[in-house]
């Protein structure tokens, strides 16, 4: 087996293809654990510490996330009887922070005490909840309630063939609802949860987090709580034992290897073409699973291999944004929150979380010794211009991003107490996929954005070409998120179809779905009917 690529989902299909006594070898360009892994800050250690810990963005595991735990209990870590699944911890809370205003903390996963069965008592108590917890009017929480409600009681057709094709900010009425709605709702939600662009994301898409997060209060049939971080620096806790652990497997990895061309006979795969420090060569196997990220992987898709899967060409459709991140060392211990902060103002969407409260590894083992504290910083916004130079991330040298992130937070923080002080800054770090190149910034990792529309253009696991397979966070899976459960699941499908054509008789990957709530299935199977007659669902009183 040829693993092309070495991310999450790359590791998870050779850890599912070697448990089943597959022969493995994962090619890696860069990095293994993708835009997951941890990387050190280059020349900061001293006295014998490591370097500090830099890393794409800060990542959270939500209790929903179920076919990625699964595979995390498979890797072992010493002292942890459930592997390096022991090394997630939940947060206890979320904070949303505004300019000039009143910031607001709340309890995760919320106040809920006994779980609802009805749907009037659902709908409810997520609108005493929304309300209470951000600055909107009783009736835009009970609005935005009515909205969930609409989507979680939408039949399977509906989601596909109506949510799908609508984004999420024309779903919630972004543009007639008041500020706090469209910054609370509309924006900071879909960032600090999912990643995703709010007026660009289907609704499909969001609704499903929306379902997951705000639908199941009470975590029921979760893995954990809502809203969980790894205990240490990500390869510390979580790639490097995987890593260690597929090498026991039998795993091969060859780092440096770049994928250029797949070569197609007989609608086959005879050959991937690999450029490494011993130059350009074929690679040859019996079977080719793909886990790069999309904008790589359509680059494989040649004459040659439209012609054997013409499929594949759809996934030129797919659109990719920007979502790095940047780490601010402090001198100084952070009093921010027990959690994640969404900046709810901030021109570039930033969150962030800080690190050592959460780390076993304290930061002060790390780099001169002198670090208290991180705060690791996602910028979700990179085309809107900022409030201290007035230009988009993607036009600013990595000085001015910083001083544009420091302004942005500071507005947030320092309004009513002095949170951030510049004289307790050590040093920061950018994400090192964000190159300066003279005039704007390029991006080497950018992010899957689920568009309206996109899942037509994203493939299944294995299409027409017999020996190929797919695994990333663009292929069609249940989660339908660009998200590392997405990549995980992506793999688990792709191994399951590899087993398929190989004819073997190997156990076939398990594959977690997300939940529903059941007391609502029957209004599904009414608004199936309804949808069959072309009637809007039962509670969308604005169709």
């Amino acid at each position: 087996m040829a693993v092309l690529g070495g991310g999450v989902a790359g590791l998870t299909a050779a850890h599912e293809l070697a448990e089943r006594g597959f022969e493995v070898t994962v090619y890696e360009a860069r990095a293994l654990g993708g835009k997951a892994r941890s990387m050190g800050v280059p020349g900061t250690g001293r006295d014998g510490r490591p370097d500090l810990p830099g890393e794409h963005g800060f990542r959270f595991f939500p209790g929903f996330y179920q076919n990625l735990p699964d595979t995390m209990r498979r890797i072992p870590h010493p002292g942890n009887p459930d592997g390096v699944w022991n090394n997630l911890v939940t947060v206890p809370e979320a904070r949303f922070s505004r300019v000039d205003g009143d910031d607001i903390t709340f309890a995760l996963p919320g106040s809920i005490a006994a779980a609802q069965t009805t749907p009037d008592s659902i709908r409810e108590t997520i609108a005493a909840t929304i309300t209470t917890t951000a600055k909107m009017s009783a009736a835009e929480g009970l609005f935005f309630a009515n909205r969930l409600m609409v989507f979680n009681t939408s039949c399977d057709a509906r989601r596909l063939g109506q949510w799908e094709h609508t984004s999420w900010y024309d779903f919630v009425d972004g543009h007639e609802r008041s500020h706090e709605f469209r910054a609370v709702v509309s924006r900071s939600l879909t960032s600090i949860m999912v990643a995703a662009k709010e007026n660009l994301a289907s609704t499909r898409t969001i609704g499903s987090m929306g379902e997951q997060f705000l639908g199941n209060p009470l975590g029921l049939g979760n893995d954990g709580g809502l809203d969980r971080v790894l205990n240490n620096s990500t390869n510390a806790a979580w790639i490097d034992p995987w890593v260690r652990h597929l090498r026991a497997l039998g795993v091969r990895f060859e780092l440096g290897a770049r994928v250029s061309e797949l070569e197609v006979r007989d609608r086959r795969i005879r050959a991937a073409r690999i450029t490494d420090a011993t130059g350009a060569h074929a690679v040859d196997a019996d079977y080719f699973v793909v886990a790069l990220p999309v904008e790589h992987a359509r680059k494989l898709w040649s004459s040659q291999v439209l012609a054997a899967a013409p499929e594949l060409a759809a996934t030129d459709r797919l659109f990719v944004d920007w979502m790095n991140g940047m780490q601010i060392y402090f001198r100084a211990p952070l009093n921010i929150s027990r959690g994640h902060t969404a900046y709810v103002d901030s021109p570039w969407s930033l969150t962030s979380i800080s690190q050592n409260q959460l780390w076993t590894d304290k930061l002060p083992s790390f780099g001169d010794g002198s670090v208290a504290d991180c705060l690791s910083i996602d910028i979700s916004d990179w085309n809107s211009p900022g409030m201290l130079y007035g230009k988009p991330a993607t036009a600013c040298t990595h000085e001015e991003i910083f001083r544009e992130v420091w302004a942005q937070l500071s507005s947030h923080l320092n309004d009513r107490e002095q949170l951030l002080r510049p004289a307790d800054v050590h040093s920061w770090f950018l994400d090192p996929g964000i190159t300066w190149q003279g005039t704007h910034n390029v991006n080497a990792d950018p992010l899957l954005i689920n568009t309206a529309g996109s899942w037509d253009a994203r493939p299944e696991p294995h299409g027409s070409i017999e020996n190929l397979f797919l695994a990333g966070d663009y292929v069609r899976t249940d989660v339908d998120l660009a998200t590392m459960e997405g990549a995980n699941e992506s793999a688990r499908a792709a191994v399951n179809a590899l087993l398929d054509v190989a004819g073997s008789s190997a156990p076939r990957c398990r594959a977690f779905r997300l939940r529903r709530t059941p007391e609502l299935e029957p209004l599904r199977i009414v608004d199936a009917d309804r949808y069959a007659k072309g009637l809007p669902n039962l509670f969308d009183d604005r169709s």
